[in-house]
């Protein structure tokens, strides 16, 4: 091989996507010596998205004061790319799932934080934010993030108050008259990893709040919540969220910011896969090698191992996926444009236990996979005509 792409997204849990990408470098370096690697570590809008976006297009941190999931005063970064136009935002910075621990709530959780990250990035005279919206533990349609931006929710008596999943059926009137001037000229693209809508059985409530610490009575209430919040939207802004693709990410977030701060929605890898210039890299590639931690259903829906087998195959690059666990049926991902895909797992040991001994399971599976490359590779030259 002369040239490879080394495009995986994070094994949550255990590596980073830079971790893996120095791995698989290492063992294309001892195999093909004279092989030009390119890395791009990649990030479909979760924890990591910043600095996936750092180390493909260069940039800065910034740090804040912001408000945690419930309300506690903490220190979240985002990022400024070298551009000076672009900022990058992920949710997980100030509302992520990791940071409430065992006190999951997604009732009473606020994505608050979050926007103050946003009015801070549009305080540094920025002309695009992406905001990834991965990884939450929150269900308040992005409410506390409009809040910090400049909306303004009225109860019934006219008090105005942040909601959050059981208190969006307070909402009596929505004001965005007072949004903070500076957003108003900024493009916001938000990174969204699903593609399912605000409520409804397919929904935020029903299909990830459960993940976020609700049982059945709490998923139904934050369930009928987002339908009072869409048809509140729809009455007072004239917007209809109740079915937009992708509008059920984090919480209902996508759909909230895409009518309270004029957002697109966009599949999150693929915003990646743009800013990075990914494909003018394919160019003359012989294998492209991508991975995540778990390879299932999702998988086929948007997220990166897809959407990257998606731009490879018009450029007829095959595509090998490594990852920690496989799911049974991977018809879907092969017709995507998946060439193939392996497993690291060596052992059938519990998670706990498996995750100790990732890097160097990666490392073995990798070199596995260049082993039988190569020859392959020898065999094909030596029969050749």
């Amino acid at each position: 091989m002369k040239k490879v792409i080394l495009a995986p997204d994070s094994f949550k849990g255990t590596m980073s996507s830079y971790q893996i990408c120095t791995i698989m470098e290492g063992g294309i370096g001892r195999y093909y010596p004279s092989c030009k690697v390119i890395k791009i570590p990649m990030a479909d809008g979760g924890e990591g998205t910043v600095d996936c976006f750092l180390t493909a297009c260069g940039g800065t941190c910034r740090t804040i004061s912001a408000k945690g999931p419930y309300g506690q005063p903490i220190k979240a970064e985002y990022g400024i790319l070298d551009d000076g136009e672009t900022a990058v935002v992920e949710m997980a910075a100030a509302a992520g799932l990791p940071m409430v621990g065992s006190q999951k709530n997604p009732a009473t959780t606020t994505t608050f934080g979050v926007g103050q990250l946003i009015a801070d990035a549009a305080l540094q005279k920025v002309s695009h934010i992406i905001i990834g919206l991965g990884g939450s533990c929150t269900n308040d349609a992005g409410c506390g993030a409009a809040a910090a931006c400049g909306v303004k929710f009225l109860d019934a008596n006219g008090d105005v108050f942040v909601p959050v999943g059981q208190t969006l059926d307070r909402i009596a009137k929505i004001d965005t008259s007072q949004i903070m001037p500076g957003l108003k000229s900024i493009r916001l693209t938000v990174m969204c990893d699903i593609d399912n809508p605000i409520y409804g059985s397919t929904g935020a409530a029903y299909v990830f709040a459960p993940q976020k610490g609700a049982d059945n009575n709490m998923v139904k209430l934050l369930d009928d919540n987002l339908i009072y919040f869409a048809n509140m939207v729809k009455n007072q802004l004239g917007i209809d969220i109740s079915s937009i693709k992708s509008g059920g990410a984090a919480g209902g977030m996508g759909a909230g910011l895409y009518a309270l701060l004029s957002a697109r929605l966009k599949s999150g890898i693929d915003t990646m896969l743009s800013v990075t210039n990914f494909d003018d890299h394919l160019a003359g590639c012989d294998m492209v090698f991508t991975g995540e931690g778990r390879i299932d259903g999702q998988s086929v829906r948007g997220k990166v191992i897809s959407g990257i087998a998606a731009r490879a195959k018009k450029f007829n690059v095959p595509v090998c996926a490594v990852v920690g666990d496989i799911e049974s049926d991977m018809g879907a991902i092969y017709d995507q444009g998946v060439t193939s895909v392996f497993s690291i797992n060596q052992k059938a040991i519990p998670f706990e236990l498996a995750k100790l001994r990732s890097e160097t399971d990666l490392a073995d599976t990798f070199d596995n996979i260049l082993r039988f490359s190569r020859s392959a590779i020898s065999i094909n030259q030596n029969n050749s005509f």
